[in-house]
């Protein structure tokens, strides 16, 4: 392993202040080392005019890559009938574009670790801009999905990088509420997404224009990058600097070996299972479920996108914040509390979500509750899950594990999910089209909608909205799943942060101090 070399005198000094001692010739050890970090992070109360604005900046690319993210979202029905496709290849469009994003990610997630991190993300930046507003005049379907999947290239760039340099910046309480903000930043954008596609598609008579928003903020966002934003030194605010890092097989093999930090990855897999799949299906199933209602036949898929915007917009403004307040304040008195308060989010949000969807075609203003106090539950765990993986790992490897969170989660999670939920829909609608429903589906079927009774149009407006009701069930299950990683995560949480504020890439010397 290669050394590491600390050049800290200003640091050294606050210590000796401290403790009212003389230097001695005798290298620091360790245990000395983190406790004059602690002192530091203890002490450390101003934050400077130039990093507020670093993360106002991180925090505006988030808010526009998530709405980019979700504008397809808010007008996909639009865009099946433009290409006369189903649920399946709807379903695809998202997909193509995470399995980009998260074969990128370890990519990016390498030479964050090691290059320039401004240029990374600015390129990043351009591109996703770019291949969005260059895909909105593709007219052919195939075409689209691939510029569709160019978008995740982009953004993989700038997801992997912009926590870390939070990081770098921040230590303890105050990096948390950084997070806090940060991640407050996605439930948000991905509500504005849905009313920013829907509203602009609307009023310009297209759904092509609402994918040509997001591309000039984001040029905005490469200019604000590059020419203001601040880029702190790898392991700055713990009070390391030149930090050495070790190979990424290296990397990769830590990572593997720390047990928190793979079930939080796990138990975030499925929270991303179930965003995906809600984010992507949320707006039809409710438009389909309240076409079926009495008054509401001739509502418009817009309408109801700017609605589950708001919702899961109004999700985001509490749910972000109120995760990490609650982190913040039980974690002084409960080291195992981040995780736990993951896991109770998610069984919370759970039977919440199930019954919203189980709900759909009955009653409008209960399900918009449900939905929107289901969304508040799941949004709890976003600032914690990226605070724990930031205090479990050493600064010197941080974007690689970001990157190999978002390869998993996104590999397992939804990647495929919305994918997965549009190709069960698409199965189901043949098994009621038939008449060969399974009993446990048929069981679960309102007699009120007289599926056997229906015809014609009816007919299919109940199966289509039955098929996918039925599939996206499956989300509340997943989150369950997720809950118990939560619950093991809680298990390691405390050993694997302390190995973390110990470990450091090689065997530690320090620059003498020369009198």
């Amino acid at each position: 392993m290669p050394t590491q070399v600390l050049h800290s005198n200003s640091t050294v000094k606050n210590v000796l202040q401290i403790m009212n001692a003389e230097p001695s010739s005798a290298p620091n050890n360790n245990s000395q080392q983190h406790l004059m970090n602690d002192e530091m992070a203890g002490g450390r109360s101003s934050i400077t005019g130039r990093q507020k604005i670093t993360v106002v900046i991180l925090c505006f690319v988030n808010l526009i890559n998530y709405m980019d993210r979700y504008t397809i979202a808010g007008i996909l029905v639009d865009i099946q009938l433009q290409f006369k496709i189903g649920d399946d290849k709807g379903g695809l469009l998202q997909t193509a574009f995470v399995i980009s994003y998260m074969i990128c990610a370890p990519v990016f997630g390498y030479l964050g670790d090691r290059y320039n991190r401004k240029f990374i993300m600015a390129f990043g930046v351009f591109l996703w801009s770019l291949t969005t507003f260059v895909g909105s005049y593709m007219n052919e379907y195939y075409l689209f999905l691939f510029f569709r999947s160019l978008v995740g290239v982009g953004e993989a760039s700038y997801s992997t990088i912009a926590p870390t340099i939070i990081s770098d910046m921040f230590v303890k309480d105050v990096r948390s509420k950084m997070l806090a903000l940060f991640y407050f930043a996605i439930p948000v954008g991905s509500g504005l997404g849905y009313i920013v596609g829907s509203e602009t598609a609307r009023i310009l008579g297209s759904w092509h224009w609402g994918l040509r928003v997001t591309p000039l903020l984001g040029m905005l966002a490469v200019l604000l990058i590059l020419f203001v934003m601040e880029e702190p030194e790898r392991g700055q605010s713990e009070g390391y600097s030149h930090l050495t890092t070790t190979s990424w097989s290296e990397d990769i093999q830590l990572l593997c070996r720390n047990r928190s930090f793979m079930l939080s990855t796990a138990g975030f897999t499925c929270v991303a299972f179930v965003t995906g799949s809600l984010a992507w299906w949320g707006p039809q199933i409710m438009w389909s479920g309240l076409k079926m209602q009495k008054g509401y036949e001739d509502v418009t898929i817009n309408s109801v996108s700017l609605n589950f915007g708001i919702i899961a917009m109004a999700a985001g403004l509490i749910g972000v914040p109120l995760g990490s307040y609650m982190a913040q304040r039980l974690k002084v008195h409960y080291p195992k509390a981040d995780p736990l308060i993951c896991a109770g989010g998610l069984l919370i949000s759970a039977p919440l979500l199930f019954l919203g969807l189980a709900l759909a075609n009955k009653y409008n203003y209960l399900v918009l509750v449900l939905i929107f106090f289901g969304q508040v539950s799941l949004n709890l765990n976003w600032s914690i899950v990226a605070d724990i993986l930031l205090y479990v790992v050493s600064p010197t490897r941080r974007s690689t594990a970001e990157a190999f969170q978002i390869l998993f989660s996104h590999a397992f999670g939804d990647a495929g999910s919305p994918y997965l939920i549009g190709v069960i829909s698409e199965i189901l609608k043949k098994l009621f089209a038939k008449g060969t429903i399974p009993v446990l589906l048929a069981s679960m079927t309102l007699a009120s909608n007289n599926l056997q009774t229906s015809s014609g149009d009816k007919q299919d407006s109940i199966n289509n909205f039955h098929s996918l009701q039925y599939a996206l069930f499956i989300t509340s299950f997943v989150e369950v799943l997720g809950a118990m990683f939560f619950f093991f995560t809680a298990s390691y949480i405390v050993k694997d942060k302390e190995l973390a504020e110990t470990e450091t890439p090689g065997w530690p010397s320090y620059t003498p101090i020369v009198n």
